[in-house]
């Protein structure tokens, strides 16, 4: 997928829990973290997209944790990934480290 066509924006809520939950627990607010981390996630596939990369390799995907809190995945293809990767390298200045 590419940044012209932006059907990813409303994908739905597919991978709340993600494949290895169970049952939702009554009285957790999955929606809102959710939410949250869907509006990160479309943050970052913005920027994937905005230094050249095509969503089908590397995107964020939203989703949540079992106490509710949301959480974003990084899914990609290794050498997609791998290319991220050296790019963040280079602007942490090439040292490997987080400054």
């Amino acid at each position: 997928m590419t940044g012209s066509d932006e059907s990813w924006l409303n994908d739905g809520l597919d991978d709340v829990m993600g494949g290895d939950h169970g049952l939702w627990v009554p009285g957790i607010d999955y929606v809102a973290g959710w939410r949250e981390a869907r509006e990160v996630a479309d943050r970052l596939n913005r920027a994937l997209l905005n230094a050249g990369f095509e969503l089908s390799a590397v995107r964020a995907v939203a989703s949540t944790c079992e106490d509710g809190r949301g959480l974003v995945r990084l899914t990609g293809w290794p050498d997609a990934v791998e290319r991220l990767a050296g790019l963040l390298e280079v602007l942490a200045g090439n040292n490997g480290g987080v400054r």
